[in-house]
């Protein structure tokens, strides 16, 4: 029997997950802000609208790039290594690159960077919800589940006021990227001093001692009956809340800096603001939401809303009018209801042994199929003229999948967490 950690030691597993996850938010919200102005100055004369649009959709491919394999593999070493080691090596990974981007001089040293950040942004999640699920009882994994899922959008919503109080142009940028450099502290005191799970103590003892689960790695057992349907399911749902987030909303932001960046240089991080700020609030009532209605229903509500709401704001809408901060707030909020559902759903789904793989490849797979998607969105932005509104709202009909896909996913059972 494995023993079991002290209040204390649950509050700190909890606050080291969500600031993790924290500055995962602020990686993560980064480029959609700075995009244009690290573009403008890294390309001088040779800028143009269409080039900088394509910049932007290459540096949020290679980032999620980065963070599918990031996903996979640094999921994989939260089950070989242990939930806490595998947090502080993601968590150095995204600090260390991003902030050696302050030293680029041309967009593919920031491309590069941008993959390389992926990796521990790719990392951290699987890493922090199998911890908390593990640390966490059963009743209070909703509430645990909805923190740890706002924590992502709280910290774009941190970005966003520190870019409203210092304005990132193309002759100030590199200074954000120092700044996000910092986290690296955390990273090193987490390998050091985070207290590990208690269940993935015992399942790595019973895995030591026996023959059998030994020799295989986690992804292997995961593309393996019985739980390979369980890997597809998570691969499915994980996957249209990301490719609509990066495929479709994110580009209301250089919408906001192409439309309001002349009037106000601040205008495209008010904006980032308002959508982030509906999203720390969906991120966390989705857990809530999907404890109270069910696992399918929710998340049937959620991909039915955000399609609904990305189309109104792409199409009935645009930035500088009266009604467009208000409808980023609210498709910010309906689009991330997802990113707390999927913290309390796909751990379920797992036994302790493939936890953090199987929550990985579920969460990140679906960065293989964004990172192709913002790439063609990026070459359909560049052959609709360069419409932001028109490349918004085709890639938000993305959600629509959701919305059939959860029929067909299995609802978790309960397993022996040593299995």
């Amino acid at each position: 029997m494995s023993m079991r950690l002290s209040n204390t030691n649950k509050v700190i597993v909890l606050v080291s997950a969500f600031a993790a996850m924290l500055f995962d938010g602020f990686e993560l919200g980064l480029m959609p802000v700075a995009s244009l102005s690290v573009t403008r100055d890294l390309l001088g004369e040779e800028y143009t609208i269409s080039n900088g649009g394509e910049w932007f959709a290459r540096y949020t491919a290679g980032l999620m790039l980065g963070a599918a394999m990031g996903g996979i593999f640094l999921g994989q070493l939260g089950d070989r290594l242990g939930r806490a080691k595998g947090l502080g090596v993601s968590i150095l990974f995204y600090s260390v690159f991003a902030g050696l981007g302050a030293f680029v001089t041309t967009p593919m040293q920031m491309l590069l960077l941008r993959f390389l950040v992926g990796l521990g942004v790719g990392g951290v999640w699987p890493n922090s919800v199998a911890l908390v699920s593990e640390c966490w009882p059963d009743k209070s994994k909703p509430m645990v589940a909805g923190l740890v899922g706002a924590a992502l959008n709280l910290g774009i919503f941190m970005l966003s006021l520190v870019g409203q109080s210092w304005h990132i142009t193309p002759d100030s940028w590199r200074w954000l990227f120092h700044l996000a450099g910092a986290p690296a502290i955390l990273g090193i005191l987490m390998i050091i001093f985070l207290p590990e799970s208690p269940e993935w103590i015992a399942c790595d003892t019973s895995r030591r001692s026996g023959p059998g689960f030994k020799k295989d790695f986690p992804i292997l057992v995961l593309f393996k009956p019985p739980l390979v349907r369980m890997t597809i399911t998570g691969i499915m749902l994980g996957t249209v809340p990301l490719v609509g987030a990066w495929a479709a909303s994110k580009w209301m932001i250089p919408w906001a800096d192409k439309v309001g960046g002349l009037i106000d240089p601040g205008y495209k991080a008010v904006t980032q603001s308002w959508w982030a700020f509906g999203a720390v609030v969906g991120s966390f009532f989705g857990a809530q939401i999907a404890a109270f209605l069910g696992r399918r229903f929710s998340y049937f509500i959620f991909s039915i809303g955000a399609t609904t709401l990305t189309l109104l704001l792409f199409l009935c809408t645009a930035p500088l009018s009266g009604s467009f901060l208000p409808m980023v707030l609210a498709q910010g909020f309906v689009s991330t209801l997802f990113f707390g559902w999927l913290p309390l759903y796909l751990p379920e789904l797992f036994p302790t042994r493939v936890r953090a793989a199987g929550s990985g490849i579920s969460y990140n797979s679906g960065r293989f199929i964004t990172a192709i998607g913002v790439f063609i969105s990026g070459t359909l932005f560049v052959f609709l003229g360069g419409s932001y509104s028109q490349i918004g709202a085709v890639c938000g009909v993305i959600y629509l999948l959701g919305a059939f896909t959860i029929w067909f996913a299995p609802m978790p059972v309960s397993e022996d967490p040593t299995s």
